[in-house]
């Protein structure tokens, strides 16, 4: 008999859990909490293993990369752009030591020089002298892959209940049996939370406690315009890529920046930098700007398995769920249905956040 699991998230970590769960032969309730989920809706959707990662959290990225590509070849309609990243925001000697060490743990990072950069992005409008380009970096639109991935988890048997919250989590001795929403009460063998920011309250409905924070990220949109950047461009104070529609998206790190007490002013002066990074921005007209909240597990790096080992219950979240989200899914999958741990996570084990 198939394993019933509900997934409380609708974001890309939740519809990547749908599509692996149901493929796998689970029954597939997703609550779709927040349309499309507030982290997605404001990534900037950067497929990497980039800069400052330690090694084994590398390795876990770079296979969620390879997962990425897995999903790009056999998901109709999902849309990956493996168009490489150039990067110059950091120092000289930092930029080699990247390009050194990232390319010696397997990743494809090349040092180029001015003449180089001006081929990759004969759009810059002050090329660096020197930068790191890495070919198969890619970007993906987050909530239109969210959207295409959990279509892709419908058609396999999926279902999907919109505009329902999470009240609280049923637990019978150490087993979490049900979720209990605002329309009803959903029993299953297996409750899995990608709820983003509405984690810590659900999880506290039954008094565990993880070290999470939510810190804001702000990002800019462009009007559609004329090319000007062919790839992901990290430059110092502005992240920058343009869309297939032409929209130039931006924030002063991949992350976004802090919009602070005036976020118009801030995506304003953003704006600004973003035009002065390429020839011809003035041309280049702002449409609007997002702010979003992002989980990030307190010591930022992946939150994935069962708290305190209680049964019936599985956490789902990382920082960067957009790179992410594939291998979440795929070690979830793993884990309820193949009693399959992923040595992986190893370096990561859930409790290491809990409080108190």
């Amino acid at each position: 008999m198939a394993k019933s699991v509900v997934i409380a998230g609708a974001g890309i970590i939740g519809a990547a859990l749908a599509y692996y769960l149901t493929r796998a032969g689970a029954e597939v309730t997703v609550l779709d909490t927040e349309e499309g989920g507030n982290a997605t809706t404001g990534s900037w959707g950067w497929l990497n293993a980039n800069w400052g990662n330690p090694e084994p959290y590398f390795h876990l990225r770079h296979a969620s990369m390879g997962l990425w590509r897995e999903l790009d070849r056999d998901v109709p309609d999902l849309v990956v752009d493996w168009c490489g990243g150039l990067m110059y925001d950091l120092p000289p000697e930092k930029l080699l030591e990247f390009a050194e060490t990232y390319g010696r743990w397997g990743y494809g990072t090349r040092l180029v020089n001015r003449a180089e950069v001006i081929r990759l992005e004969p759009g810059l409008r002050l090329p660096p002298e020197t930068a790191v380009h890495v070919a198969e970096e890619g970007m993906v639109e987050s909530l239109a892959a969210a959207h295409t991935l959990m279509n892709a988890a419908r058609d396999m048997g999926a279902r999907v209940i919109h505009n329902v919250h999470v009240k609280w989590l049923e637990q019978a001795g150490d087993r979490v049996n049900a979720v209990i929403t605002d329309a009803g009460t959903l029993a299953a063998d297996e409750i899995v939370l990608a709820a983003g920011a509405g984690m810590p309250g659900i999880l506290q409905t039954i008094g565990i406690g993880l070290k999470f924070s939510f810190p804001k990220g702000l990002l800019v949109h462009s009007l559609p315009a004329h090319r000007v950047l062919n790839g992901l461009v990290m430059a110092p104070g502005v992240h920058a890529r343009q869309t297939a529609e032409g929209r130039l998206t931006a924030g002063v790190d991949f992350a976004g920046g802090n919009p602070g007490d005036d976020p118009t002013g801030t995506a304003r002066a953003l704006f600004r930098r973003l035009q002065d990074l390429v020839t011809g921005g003035d041309a280049i007209a702002m449409d609007f700007y997002t702010v979003s909240a992002k989980p990030v597990p307190g010591d930022g790096f992946p939150a994935v398995g069962r708290p305190l080992g209680r049964q019936g219950l599985y956490v789902a979240m990382s920082h960067g769920g957009g790179t992410m989200a594939p291998i979440i899914g795929k070690v979830c999958a793993d884990e309820l249905l193949a009693g399959k741990r992923e040595p992986l996570l190893d370096p990561f084990p859930l409790d290491r956040l809990l409080m108190g």
